[in-house]
């Protein structure tokens, strides 16, 4: 089986029907695939949805039908904030949300599905880009 963690860009691109959400659609809705979110995600997607003035809501049972949420706790935090730093050092643009995604795949032994160019150079990362 393999396994993947979505982050919110690989989710809106699903969301909106893009060329690149249907490349995502095929990897989330594989069931040989393990599919994860980041419960970090899912404030950024609220976000994403609010600014939109959508509802997020529909979205979000979508996102628990098809995959498991992982949480955090202060040591994943921690951890996070370490491997923050270690990347940041090398890619300035490296987001704190983006590092838990990547942390919460490294722990799951997972793939990152994402768009965002910030992942290029992550082993960890699977592109998808319109």
């Amino acid at each position: 089986m393999n396994k993947f963690v979505i982050d919110a860009y690989a989710w809106i691109e699903y969301f909106d029907g893009t060329k690149s959400g249907e490349e995502a659609r095929k990897i989330i809705e594989n069931p040989n695939n393990s599919i994860s979110t980041s419960v970090i995600t899912i404030a950024e997607l609220l976000s994403h949805f609010r600014r939109k003035k959508q509802d997020f809501q529909e979205a979000k049972k979508v996102l628990s039908s098809l995959s498991a949420f992982y949480p955090i706790n202060s040591e994943f935090a921690e951890e996070a904030g370490l491997l923050h730093a270690d990347i940041k050092s090398k890619n300035r643009h490296f987001g704190l949300a983006d590092t838990f995604v990547l942390l919460t795949a490294k722990k799951l032994n997972a793939k990152v599905l994402t768009g965002d160019e910030d992942f290029r150079e992550i082993k960890e990362a699977i592109l998808i880009k319109n």
